[in-house]
């Protein structure tokens, strides 16, 4: 593994999910999960998110938007999160959400909405 990809996608994570949620994940990975986690750290945090052309805050709200498509709700109640920490402001996540609700279908823009509504009470 690039040991520095890793170390720049370990800062990048930490900046955006917290260092408690990153190092709990890395700390509770097991032989069988730990290398997932360390690429994963290094590839998507440190390859991509270390790319420094996109700032953390339009990635951020790149993200929500794909994760939303996915429909993989718990990461991106993880990614609501950690786009507010990068400056994504309620006004826009609404908007991320309607552009959701356009192109994913209505259900799921709901079920973004939820997720959104569990972390700005959380922020409360």
């Amino acid at each position: 593994m690039d040991n520095d990809l890793f170390e720049k996608g370990l800062a990048k994570r930490k900046a955006t999910l917290g260092t408690e949620y990153v190092e709990a994940s890395l700390n509770n990975a097991d032989d069988f999960s730990r290398p997932f986690q360390e690429a994963m750290t290094a590839w998507c945090w440190g390859f991509g998110w270390g790319d420094e052309c996109i700032d953390a805050k339009t990635r951020s709200m790149m993200n929500l938007t794909m994760i939303g498509a996915l429909g993989k709700m718990t990461e991106w109640e993880l990614h609501c999160r950690g786009a507010i920490k990068n400056g994504v402001s309620k006004e826009e996540l609404r908007a991320i959400i309607h552009v959701i609700g356009i192109y994913c279908g209505v259900p799921q823009a709901l079920e973004c909405m939820r997720a959104a509504r569990n972390v700005l009470d959380e922020q409360k």
